[in-house]
């Protein structure tokens, strides 16, 4: 027996149902369709660990430095550079009170500036034979503090920054000198080399490398600087950023005497150094 056709008006109610409910027959009736998902799903890519990323790169230093490093301590062994017969570690009274020979640390660097060892540490030894203290000082008129430091460069414009450091050191700091870079940069005559030198020899900390005329000019000789610098605060930040601290006080010492010997401003003695073959500036005859 065949089965009952469906009637018309039934399959026009039927077609109205699907026709209402978008065609896909499982959606509720008054709903939003979900429009589906595309097939192609997108990858992700994911890195992991040692699998295809960039290693971490090497922290920057000179070409051959511990080598030219080397040969200059060689070169230095005899201590023989006025550096260390008559440098600032020999100007003061070692001898006297620690407070006391703080402050003749920090005069003797200030009359250092662009003056040779041998015109300081003269200097030195004839305010030290005046009785040199901060009251000393500041008891002393500027005609005779000048005559007494003459002819350290520019000595009357040290006298000056002597006087007033001298006077702020006694009403901020009972006599003694600052124990920070910070408050030493801020004493009138006072710069970051001399700073640095100070918290060196006076205070026995290392808060960075000293960098002069010296050590300046050398460090770019040797291409110790990623790139030339113009100043020697520019070459202090350069080295810190890649010496080893546990050379940043020695390596002013090193370079210092190494400059006034052989490493000169002019007319380097480039066929007497040991680093003639390996440093690019010499001059290779």
């Amino acid at each position: 027996m065949s089965a009952a056709r469906p009637r018309p008006a039934a399959c026009a109610a039927l077609r109205r149902l699907r026709s209402a409910r978008g065609g896909g027959g499982n959606q509720i009736q008054g709903t939003p369709s979900i429009p589906r998902q595309s097939r192609k799903r997108k990858s992700l890519a994911i890195a992991y660990e040692g699998d295809g990323a960039e290693p971490p790169r090497a922290p920057w230093e000179p070409r051959d430095w511990r080598e030219q490093l080397e040969r200059i301590r060689e070169m230095r062994s005899s201590r023989d550079a006025p550096v260390d017969e008559m440098g600032v570690h020999k100007c003061y009274d070692s001898s006297a009170p620690p407070q006391v020979m703080r402050y003749q640390v920090l005069l003797a660097l200030m009359l250092s500036s662009q003056t040779k060892d041998q015109v300081t540490s003269a200097a030195m030894l004839r305010l030290r034979r005046r009785g040199l203290t901060v009251d000393s000082v500041l008891q002393m008129d500027e005609h005779t503090l000048g005559q007494i430091i003459y002819p350290v460069g520019f000595w009357r414009n040290k006298v000056k920054y002597i006087k007033q450091t001298t006077a702020i050191l006694k009403q901020k700091y009972g006599g003694d000198i600052p124990s920070t870079v910070e408050e030493l940069v801020q004493l009138p005559g006072v710069g970051p080399k001399m700073a640095h030198l100070a918290m060196h020899i006076a205070w026995d900390s290392v808060a960075g490398i000293a960098v002069d005329t010296h050590v300046h000019r050398i460090s770019n000789r040797l291409k110790w600087v990623k790139k030339e610098t113009k100043y020697p605060e520019e070459t202090r930040v350069a080295l810190e950023e890649w010496l080893p601290r546990d050379l940043w006080k020695e390596i002013n010492w090193l370079l210092v005497g190494f400059g006034q010997q052989t490493c000169l401003p002019v007319n380097p003695r480039c066929s007497q150094c040991l680093n003639q073959d390996i440093c690019p500036a010499a001059k290779r005859v």
